[in-house]
């Protein structure tokens, strides 16, 4: 242990620590409006609400802080949003007794399919090209987020982008740090900031007991699975091999659903492997040095286990800032993420029409059969690949040259 604690020291940074708070602070600021949504349905307490993120909070801190360390890699683990998303449309229909039998459900299901080591077969399929073209296309509306928001606060807006240019030319390591300082300045003196009381306590989960019925099952858990597995883990898990990180998915699902289960009871929702979030943490805006941004996945789960603590007061907390600054400042600290899964997708000529494709339909927001553009995306890519490689191949077979009656 005190080896542990020594490495740490040595190894920790502000700008991996500051990436880590950034991830915390995009995933408050918006997957859990979502989570408000689903409450207001449910017509549940705010006492229970604390519960639901506090449930959810520690359960991602933990999973993520235990995954970093083990594997000296950023493994940011959040909720599942799209998840999340599916208990707007159940509420009030289905009881919380009901949902957290669906969560325990889905957890053991995606236990099986990481312990057997299904999900890493299925990863090797997937071409590196179509997995940046994938994550491009999901990280792309963050940077059209950024311009969006010059619509309603362009000062702000403006402001946060020319200060973050000066800073990638004379201090890119903490060019985010001061890009986050200066949005809240330019907040304060245009009077964007939201005044609204603190009252900062303590949150106490509440146990729910679980109530299993083939309704839930088959309304609740078996679309979480799919959802948490199509839209979070296979994206999470490609960013993670674009930054050249080989952690297997077998024990990030297993540690993810286990934790899962735990969390259940008060409430929490499935954790899962982040995406948009972890593409912050993984790369050289993290750390220049790659074994050393494992620091922001430990950081991540630190601030996540601080939010869950003050659970019932981080609305409270999170509603002072103005969306527009969040939109603004995830556009810019994700703009490293979009051009370097951009620059991956174009690089090879045999992949790059089935990634262009990929990311199109990603990017798009379809949803086609209950699944979202991301599934849709690396399924047409997929299909796309393999009839253009195919084709390819046939044209590079070459042509046998029979001898001429001279030669012989």
């Amino acid at each position: 242990m005190a080896s542990l604690f020594k490495t740490l020291k040595q190894d920790w940074s502000l700008s991996a620590t500051v990436a880590g708070f950034l991830a915390v602070l995009i995933s408050y600021a918006g997957p859990m409006i979502i989570f408000f949504q689903a409450a207001q349905q449910a017509n549940v307490s705010s006492t229970m609400m604390a519960s639901w993120i506090w449930g959810s909070s520690i359960g991602a801190a933990i999973t993520g802080i235990i995954l970093s360390i083990k594997f000296k890699t950023p493994i940011i683990t959040a909720w599942s949003a799209p998840g999340t998303a599916l208990l707007v449309a159940l509420f009030p229909h289905i009881s919380l007794n009901e949902v957290v039998a669906a969560y325990i459900t889905s957890a053991i299901i995606i236990f099986i399919i990481g312990i057997t080591g299904s999900f890493d077969k299925l990863l090797k399929w997937i071409p590196q090209g179509l997995a940046a073209g994938m994550m491009a296309g999901i990280l792309f509306q963050f940077g059209l987020g950024l311009f969006k928001a010059t619509d309603t606060m362009p000062y702000v807006v403006f402001g946060m982008l020319i200060c973050f240019l000066l800073a990638k030319r004379f201090s890119p390591r903490y060019a985010i740090i001061w890009v986050l300082f200066s949005g809240i300045a330019l907040s304060f003196i245009f009077g964007k900031i939201n005044p609204v009381p603190m009252d900062f306590s303590l949150a106490v989960p509440v146990l729910i007991s679980p109530e299993w019925t083939w309704s839930s099952t088959l309304n609740l858990a078996i679309p979480l699975t799919i959802v948490s597995l199509t839209g979070q883990f296979l994206p999470g898990m490609a960013i993670l091999k674009l930054n050249h990180y080989n952690t297997p998915a077998k024990p990030i699902l297993s540690i993810a659903s286990i934790t899962s289960i735990a969390v259940a009871f008060t409430g929490g929702i499935t954790i899962v492997l982040a995406a948009i979030t972890a593409a912050l943490c993984t790369g050289k805006d993290s750390h220049e040095l790659k074994e050393k941004r494992y620091i922001a996945g430990i950081a991540n789960g630190i601030f996540y286990i601080l939010g869950g603590l003050f659970a019932g007061s981080l609305v409270m907390l999170f509603s002072i800032l103005p969306k527009e600054l969040i939109a603004a400042l995830a556009g810019l600290a994700l703009l490293g993420a979009i051009t370097t899964n951009l620059g991956i997708a174009m690089k090879d000529e045999t992949q790059r029409d089935a990634a262009i494709i990929t990311f199109l339909a990603t990017v798009s927001g379809m949803h086609f059969l209950g699944f979202s553009s991301v599934f849709w995306g690396i399924c047409i890519g997929m299909i796309a690949h393999l009839i253009l490689t195919q084709q390819q191949s046939k044209a590079t077979i070459p042509t046998p040259v029979q001898d001429s009656p001279q030669s012989q």
